[in-house]
């Protein structure tokens, strides 16, 4: 314990800043929440070959709309959405200035996905109750907004929450998942969201290699498909990783495994 005090000081003496360390059983806790699970519906791949394009559930009967925050410059997964299954996308991003795509009954809406309302930012209540209102069809989510999404995830009403039955989340900063402050949130945010919902899919996002923490084989970010509750059938552990329809989100670069312990029982 003095060692550490004395390190500590140093470090604020020299200008670092030293965050206390997660406890690796904490992340593995989580981890094993997130196990993704065959869940009924099969996987689908919606979007390109490459990053903007993600596998969710085959179930999209009666689903009135996508919303679709970080657009950028990639729209396939709300193409793709529409001529398979008719649905229409609200899509949001204040960096760019319409989607690259035309996309057929969508509206844009040049904003950030926050949790305050502002010439920059609107929240996620905000922006589905000003587009659809409390129309009572089901809803999906697809979230990429580099780091943001623990704020969002924490501050939406589980209401609000429970109105999608298709999300997908772009996880971010997973190698911050070892500094316990941040964790502490991250955890927090993602039980929301793991107590209404199944994990169905998981793959790495192939931009940087896994890094490793305390042992364990950790992405630096990866893409995430979650299915509610309700809809899911009679589950069992995915076992097949990569799925055959995950390609690389850069193609330079070979697609990233998930790591075992992610999804084998014996890793645990």
């Amino acid at each position: 314990m003095m060692a550490d005090h004395f390190f500590a000081r140093l470090a604020n003496r020299l200008g670092y800043r030293l965050e206390p360390k997660t406890d690796p059983a904490r992340i593995k806790a989580l981890v094993r929440r997130m196990r993704p699970m065959d869940a009924g519906p099969q996987l689908v791949r919606l979007g390109g070959a490459g990053d903007g394009g993600y596998l969710v559930p085959d179930d999209f009967s009666d689903i009135d709309a996508c919303f679709s925050p970080g657009v950028s410059t990639s729209s396939t997964f709300e193409r793709d959405l529409y001529e398979r299954a008719g649905i229409r996308s609200f899509l949001a991003d204040w960096s760019v200035e319409s989607p690259t795509i035309d996309l057929p009954e969508s509206v844009f809406l040049k904003k950030y996905l926050g949790i305050d309302n502002d010439d920059q930012f609107i929240t996620l209540d905000d922006w589905v109750r000003s587009s659809v209102g409390d129309h009572s069809g089901d809803l999906i989510l697809q979230m990429d907004i580099e780091g943001a999404e623990y704020q969002v995830l924490y501050r939406t009403p589980p209401a609000l929450l429970a109105r999608f039955r298709i999300i997908v989340i772009e996880l971010h900063g997973l190698n911050r998942w070892t500094e316990r402050p941040f964790f502490d949130f991250a955890e927090e945010a993602l039980g929301h969201l793991l107590s209404r919902f199944t994990c169905v899919h998981l793959h790495p996002n192939n931009y940087c290699e896994n890094f490793s923490y305390a042992g364990i084989d950790m992405p630096w970010g990866i893409e995430a498909t979650f299915l509610r509750n309700d809809r899911v059938g009679e589950k069992a552990p995915a076992s097949s990783f990569p799925h055959p329809l995950d390609v690389p989100n850069f193609s330079d670069r070979p697609n990233m495994a998930l790591p075992g312990w992610w999804y084998e029982d014996g890793h645990r």
